[in-house]
């Protein structure tokens, strides 16, 4: 720019700055002017400065006092630290957040509906929540306190490893895979058991049918080994090796020989023989019946 000293008077106007008043820089914000009284974008006045432009700053920008920001704050790129921020309402579109640290947070009451998203992580520590309802969840660990009242289940119960204790259940219908030691048990229409432990440390049943068949009337001889009545009949799911049990209601009754014995025995898969002998000394009659039987399995 051209110094003053070699221009006349008149035509330098345009190169000078002055206020828009005529008093000089007062305690007033004055809208900075040329010697043509053009305004410029800067007010000055003796407590303070003002643009109504951009305002551009090359160099470190000292704020001590307090700082207003309008509708927006922008950050360019680079490291910003920020020593303390207040923040009355803060609306947050998208925040990317690499590191965080925060030395207190309150978090206030909820003592509405909450509605929570695709999940729910909680740090260390103990949270105590009130009533919670959810339609499906997943728990790694939780501790459930003592249920003193009754306690309603759902379709199934599962158990992780480990030992199992309970008072006393009653149950409508159980499917029950291994069965050891209960304190008290009351199933009052149907429980399907695969292993039932019979005590503390005895035998365990594994196995056990029952089935029916008719019976013909017959007589037996009087003190002849050979004067027995025996034959066959299917009993499903019995076994070679399991014990027998049986019945025919027939004997002992008004019309039948009390003094005849019946024994049972697995010959095959299914199949069960039974054999009716008398020690009596006269013959023995056995009346038509039905013959009762149950196969048990055990294992040691």
């Amino acid at each position: 720019m051209p110094t003053l000293g070699t221009q006349n008077i008149s035509t330098s106007y345009p190169q000078l700055l002055k206020t828009f008043g005529l008093g000089g820089v007062d305690g007033n914000l004055q809208v900075i002017t040329d010697g043509d009284n053009t305004s410029s974008a800067l007010s000055l006045s003796t407590t303070g400065v003002q643009s109504t432009g951009s305002l551009a700053v090359d160099g470190t920008s000292l704020l001590s006092g307090v700082v207003t920001f309008g509708t927006s704050l922008t950050a360019s790129t680079g490291t910003a630290t920020i020593g303390t921020l207040s923040v009355g309402t803060a609306t947050i579109s998208t925040a990317t957040i690499s590191t965080a640290s925060i030395s207190t947070a309150t978090i206030p009451l909820q003592l509405g509906a909450v509605t929570f998203g695709s999940n729910v992580t909680a740090s260390t520590g103990t949270a105590t929540i009130g009533t919670l309802s959810a339609s499906t969840a997943t728990i790694s660990t939780a501790t459930i306190p003592l249920q003193l009242g009754a306690v309603t289940f759902g379709s199934s119960i599962t158990a992780s490893t480990g030992t199992n204790t309970l008072g006393t259940i009653s149950v409508n219908s159980a499917t029950i895979g291994t069965l050891s030691t209960l304190n008290g048990i009351s199933v009052t229409t149907t429980a399907t058991v695969g292993t039932l432990e019979i005590g503390a440390t005895g035998p365990s049943i594994t196995n056990a049918s029952y089935g029916t068949a008719a019976f013909t009337a017959s007589t037996v001889a009087a003190f002849n080994s050979a004067g027995t009545t025996n034959g066959t009949v299917a009993l499903t799911g019995s076994q070679v090796s399991d014990i027998v049990i049986g019945t025919l209601n027939s004997l002992g009754s008004a019309t039948g020989s009390s003094g005849l014995i019946i024994g049972f025995h697995c010959i095959a898969n299914n199949v069960v023989r039974y054999s009716i002998t008398n020690p009596t000394t006269t013959a023995g009659t056995v009346p038509a019946g039905t013959l009762h039987m149950t196969a048990l399995r055990f294992t040691a």
